[in-house]
């Protein structure tokens, strides 16, 4: 069997002698889609700190010899009125001599159309610039992406085409994906393990045996229906 492409163990942040993820252990798979789902405040985006290495944490983070990571944020933190093309955003990501063939090669990747490198940040979609930052992830040809929540701030069919575009992507280039997700539907079609958390690890395993109302109950407890309202209301802003 090959060796996975992330293994975690006993993984432990604490922010002032409080654990914000609390002794996780889980392993992905080459070429697998793991999601990651949890109420606010559950140590998600804390998880992926520590996965890139940005935050101390005690515990052992295990990537496969050679791995590339690509990190695409929730949303571009970026003043959107800056005088900035998407070509010159691309630029930035620091790929040497990075031609503009190459710039519409990967824009390609996210079905966008090649004359939009000349587009300024501000004048371009919402759910185009979040296919704009996933091009700036992939042009590192990474093995591996993580996405905090790609779809935080787009409309419920701007969601659902982004997704197919990580599974269409998954395949095309042989991706192994990790996102952290709300939408429970794009986790039971997408996924093909889910990471349970609220500090601790409450489950771990494919979307059937995952999903399962006692672990649902469990992860989110009575918070759940004020949690999926307020969740529902934030998308519409």
């Amino acid at each position: 069997m090959n060796e996975p492409i992330l293994s975690v163990e006993n993984l432990t942040v604490k922010f002032s002698k409080e654990a914000i993820v609390d002794d996780v252990s889980f392993e992905v798979n080459q070429g697998d889609v793991t999601a990651v789902i949890g109420p606010n405040g559950a140590g998600k985006t804390t998880l992926f700190k520590a996965l890139l290495g940005l935050i101390p944490y005690q515990g052992e983070i295990k990537w496969r010899k050679g791995t590339t990571i690509g990190y695409v944020p929730q949303r571009m933190e970026i003043e959107t009125d800056i005088p900035l093309t998407v070509l010159e955003f691309l630029k930035l990501r620091g790929i040497k001599n990075l031609s503009k063939e190459k710039a519409k090669e990967a824009l390609g990747w996210v079905s966008l159309s090649a004359d939009m490198l000349n587009s300024g940040l501000g004048e371009i979609s919402v759910g185009q610039r979040q296919r704009v930052l996933i091009a700036w992830a992939l042009l590192g040809r990474p093995d591996i992406l993580l996405f905090d929540e790609p779809t935080a701030d787009i409309d419920i069919k701007g969601q659902e085409s982004i997704y197919k575009l990580l599974h269409d992507l998954e395949n095309k280039m042989n991706l192994t994906i990790i996102m952290i997700s709300h939408e429970l539907n794009v986790v039971y079609k997408y996924a093909e393990q889910v990471l349970c958390l609220n500090r601790k690890k409450v489950c771990f395993g494919v979307p059937e045996e995952a999903l399962k109302a006692q672990n649902i109950e469990e992860l989110y407890g009575g918070e759940r229906g004020f949690y999926q309202h307020n969740h529902q209301e934030h998308h519409k802003h």
